[in-house]
């Protein structure tokens, strides 16, 4: 079990380090999926077709983007958040540079 948490748990990392890619690529595959299975339906036209598969993957594509900012927002609300002032405060203690 810790095996597959381990594995899940790096996929997450993955897309949460990759949005953007992760969009893209469920938008490519969705478009793709889309096509081969209209191509498949014979009394359709083509245009109809190429339409139908538009709209297919922009639907999957703003579900993938709703996905990635939920990611995106329990990520922010669940990780230990670092001084955002440690570039521009000195690291010793003295606050007058001695």
């Amino acid at each position: 079990m810790s095996e597959s948490n381990g594995k899940i748990e790096s996929i997450r990392e993955w897309i949460i380090d990759h949005k953007l890619r992760t969009v893209g690529c469920l938008w490519l595959s969705g478009i793709t999926g889309s096509i081969g299975y209209n191509w498949s339906r014979p009394t359709m036209k083509t245009s109809v077709k190429l339409i139908h598969a538009r709209l297919h993957a922009q639907a999957l594509t703003l579900a993938a983007l709703v996905g990635a900012a939920a990611v995106e927002y329990y990520d922010q609300r669940t990780r230990v958040k670092p001084d955002p002032y440690h570039k521009f405060l000195p690291l010793d203690n003295d606050s007058r540079g001695n």
